[in-house]
């Protein structure tokens, strides 16, 4: 039984035959290759979507309820159609219900619908599993009421909604990556002005792991809005001798002739982060076109040890991990990836080293945290489609 075929049978078990059409659609999880928490500072990131990721069948009804399922959750929802809609406690349900209501505000209404979520991406893994809840959403309900939407609309949407609805102050990395996502290829985005390259991800001979932590985070109660409070206030001491409205908009010589304009010795660690985060995106995708992968994972493991000393947003787990990885033989370069504190790391393998690499590192990371790591080794895939 395909995957299709799987989330057709569970939505007709769990909503009965019906009269309507099943549609089923898929939006990817993504990975940030490098280019961490750039986004929501107008700057550079460098990510890719990723062959997992959420399943969603859905089928419209004459009955005057928003139906809500996803497997592997004990909570479900039915919601009565009304004029606007408020968050559901703290539960899933809240990621799609949010982007209806976004699409509401815009004019746009349901009618009475059935959703059945199914994914395999892990929750709070630092995968981007919100955004593809949000963005399969908005996909599958612009394609059901033939709204006409355009990806980019959807992107905006999914990102609103977030923002707004679920109020983590998230840039639009995650949701344009599962959007414009294409197989085999890294999505080159400048956060400012949304102007894009795909460039091929040349790793022959490499794989690309991910290993899950599993100490999970959630991005709204963690201290990601604080670290966004920080960069602002990071713009505002620039700003005195520099006519820039975001950190992203600051070239690292610029930066390096004024940092002197941050009292705060706080502030000016998270400014020099995102600023040469920056630069390490634009030298990583000259590092990729060229075939340097050496280069490439030189600036990964840079990336980690910036987020982990100026932005502070790795912990005891991430470090752990990404430390145990850059001792095995054949790894040409590790990062944690996400928001951070917890979630995933990732590495670039040599092929030859992948089964010791696989065989060395969950253990010792379990030694010495006490935590069981996950391991996944996804393909780069394409992004938000609809598959039946």
């Amino acid at each position: 039984m395909t995957v299709k075929e799987k989330i057709i049978s569970a939505f007709t078990e769990l909503y009965g035959e019906g009269n309507g059409v099943i549609r089923v659609y898929f939006a990817p999880g993504r990975v940030n290759l490098i280019g961490e928490h750039t986004d929501y500072n107008n700057g550079y990131v460098f990510p890719c979507a990723l062959t997992f990721g959420t399943y969603l069948a859905v089928r419209p009804t004459n009955r005057p309820f928003l139906e809500f399922c996803s497997h592997g959750f004990e909570y479900t929802a039915k919601i009565p159609l009304q004029s606007a809609y408020l968050k559901e406690s703290s539960e899933w349900v809240n990621y799609p219900l949010g982007i209806i209501e976004t699409m509401r505000q815009e004019g746009k209404v349901t009618g009475g619908i059935q959703l059945y979520f199914r994914g395999d991406i892990p929750s709070a893994a630092g995968l981007s599993s919100s955004a593809s809840i949000e963005m399969v959403t908005a996909f599958a309900l612009n394609d059901v009421y033939k709204w006409k939407y355009t990806i980019p609309d959807l992107i905006r949407i999914s990102k609103k909604a977030e923002n707004e609805f679920i109020g983590v102050n998230c840039g639009i990395m995650d949701m344009f990556s599962i959007g414009q996502g294409k197989s085999g290829h890294a999505i080159f985005l400048d956060c400012g002005t949304l102007n894009f390259e795909l460039v091929p991800a040349n790793i022959t001979g490499h794989r690309l792991v991910i290993i899950n932590t599993n100490k999970k985070r959630g991005l709204g109660d963690s201290k990601y809005n604080e670290r966004v409070g920080e960069c602002r206030k990071a713009v505002n001491y620039l700003s005195k001798s520099l006519n820039v409205n975001s950190l992203g908009e600051i070239s690292l010589i610029d930066f390096r002739q004024n940092e002197h304009l941050i009292t705060d010795a706080i502030i000016q660690k998270r400014a020099r982060h995102i600023i040469t985060e920056n630069q390490r995106v634009l030298d990583a995708v000259k590092a990729l076109k060229n075939n340097d992968l050496s280069t490439f994972g030189q600036l990964m493991n840079d990336s980690h040890f910036s987020l982990r000393d100026d932005y502070e947003v790795t912990g005891f787990e991430l470090d752990s991990l990404v430390e145990i990885m850059l001792q095995q033989d054949g790894v040409v370069g590790a990062r944690m990836t996400g928001a951070g504190f917890g979630g995933c790391a990732l590495a670039f393998v040599d092929e030859h080293h992948l089964e010791e690499f696989l065989g060395n590192v969950p253990v010792a990371y379990q030694n010495r945290t006490g935590y069981r790591a996950e391991v996944y080794m996804p393909e780069i895939g394409d992004g938000v489609k609809r598959i039946a």
